[in-house]
């Protein structure tokens, strides 16, 4: 009989929770009946969620309730709440991998809280000096993997390399069937463009295709994140998080103008009534919901981060998220990759 997947949750951090976060399990039920593959910890204030759970359809059963009456504030500074958020949701759910072997943890809370308390409780994979927030991008070929989205400002060759594994190892536990294609964002596709670090890190990520984890396509620029030429973009936080924020600027530009100029008159109107179908698989593309979830890298226990201000059909998708990575033994695959790693540096 196979195990279950253990999913530890928050069930209190981020916007209009826990009504968003059991609604979002709910859902994802109702997506994945298969009971008997999934367990929930769930962790909030008992008083409060009870009363939710009765108007549930599927979160019936195949859970545990685990009462915690702290609640991380998204207000607080990382170091005020290391100081307050010790037994809150957000901590628990953490802990849990350590003290009940839980698979994934999962917060819709304050991101540099989250962040924190996750390197403090599950501590770094050995070798790892800096951890990658990744995240998944609809593209021409499917989906692709893009990291780091903000967890560092500056990243070394090491850090670049390590991503590079990392994301592969996340890629391949969510999509088994698929090649792995590892890209570098830069400014050009050339090899003599960008800085010394992107530089470096070029020449051994070339190397280190030799060991089967990967391919390694080389440079891409920011307008081929969605091309699908490569499906695990690597970068800097800085960069990362100012693509990020710059094609959820545009998704929300070009689907507020779509319905606008669709609206404008009896014959555009009509036009909707011909393509609805057409457009209604172009809203699905771009519906940031489906993509929800951003997965913390290089710490000894996976944890995924749900945007805050998402609602429940996102936050499904975040629960998805974290099935799928846990049934695809995230850490064992990333440990592998990172041996090879360190068998390489040992050769020089």
């Amino acid at each position: 009989m196979t195990e279950k997947v253990k999913i530890a949750i928050d069930l209190m951090g981020g916007d209009n929770s826990p009504d968003k976060t059991l609604e979002g399990i709910d859902l994802f039920i109702q997506r994945n009946l298969n009971l008997n593959d999934y367990f929930f910890y769930l962790y909030g204030d008992k008083d409060l969620v009870l009363q939710k759970l009765k108007n549930l359809k599927f979160l019936k059963s195949n859970y545990e309730l685990i009462d915690t009456k702290i609640i991380v504030s998204n207000e607080l500074s990382p170091i005020a709440a290391l100081k307050k958020g010790k037994g809150s949701s957000m901590w628990e759910s953490i802990q849990s991998q350590i003290s009940l072997n839980t698979d994934v943890s999962l917060s819709a809370g304050n991101t540099g809280v989250f962040l924190v308390m996750s390197k403090m409780i599950l501590k770094m994979l050995e070798g790892i000096d800096k951890p990658a927030l990744a995240g998944l991008w609809p593209s021409d070929k499917g989906m692709s993997l893009v990291l780091d989205l903000g967890a560092n400002i500056e990243c070394s060759e090491k850090n670049f390399i390590d991503f590079s594994e990392m994301g592969s190892a996340l890629y391949k536990s969510l999509y088994p069937d698929e090649d792995i294609k590892v890209s570098l964002l830069n400014i050009g596709s050339e090899e003599l463009k960008g800085t010394e670090t992107l530089k470096n890190a070029h020449l051994k990520l070339k190397n280190l295709e030799r060991t089967g984890d990967f391919k390694f396509i080389g440079y891409i620029e920011g307008n081929q994140i969605t091309s699908g030429e490569s499906n695990v973009i690597v970068t800097d936080g800085f960069t990362g998080n100012v693509a990020l924020k710059t094609a959820e600027g545009v998704a929300n530009f070009l689907t507020k103008n779509l319905k606008k100029y669709l609206s404008e008159n009896i014959f555009s109107k009509l036009s909707i009534v011909f393509s609805y179908f057409s457009l209604k698989k172009f809203k699905n593309k771009l519906d940031p919901r489906k993509y929800n979830g951003a997965i913390f890298l290089g710490l000894k226990g996976p944890v995924v981060k749900s945007h805050g201000g998402i609602d429940s059909l996102g936050f499904s998708y975040s629960v998805e998220l974290c099935y799928k990575i846990a049934k695809g033994k995230l850490i064992d695959k990333i440990k592998a990759n990172l041996s090879h790693v360190k068998n390489l540096n040992e050769k020089g």
